[in-house]
């Protein structure tokens, strides 16, 4: 077989990134929408843009879109530096650890210095459970989608044309 005959599939990482993101906050965004409306978090989707829109406005169903999407812009930009950092890390606790250090960032220091979020102590244990559980899958859909896609090996298999 000549090289002609065969090529490799190869995917593109920054699209690939930006898929993974995408879907990142997409899916694990609107699970968080749920969880706010089931009552299992006092922390609405649209946290990150708190200190930028009123409370009260995050809670309308146009805020909840915002929020979504801006949830979902910070899932892209999270999974970029997941991309950069820690791309050939091959265990799913990677990435649940890489949640778990978001959840920190986000709840214990950034989040309350900028307004985001409630202090822990003001928090209900129900939010902290909550939340901390969706940021532990949120980062490990991203670290092991993008684990995945760059040690597998079978992905790389040349097509053969006839």
């Amino acid at each position: 077989m000549s090289e002609k005959q065969a090529e490799e599939i190869k995917t593109s990482r920054w699209l690939y990134v930006l898929y993974i993101g995408f879907f990142a906050g997409f899916i694990w965004g609107g699970l968080k929408i749920v969880e706010h409306y089931l009552k299992f978090t006092k922390i609405v989707v649209g946290f990150l843009v708190e200190p930028f829109f009123k409370h009260d406005f995050l809670v309308t169903w146009q805020g909840v879109l915002i929020g979504w999407g801006f949830f979902t812009i910070f899932s892209i930009f999270a999974a970029f530096i997941y991309m950069v950092t820690m791309w050939k890390l091959q265990s799913a606790w990677w990435g649940v650890m890489y949640g778990a250090l978001w959840w920190a960032v986000l709840y214990l220091f950034i989040g309350p210095l900028a307004g985001m979020t409630y202090w822990i102590s003001d928090l209900d244990l129900n939010s902290i459970i909550s939340d901390f559980c969706l940021f532990l899958l949120w980062g490990m859909f991203i670290g092991y989608s993008i684990a995945i896609e760059y040690t597998n090996t079978r992905t790389r298999q040349p097509i053969h044309k006839t």
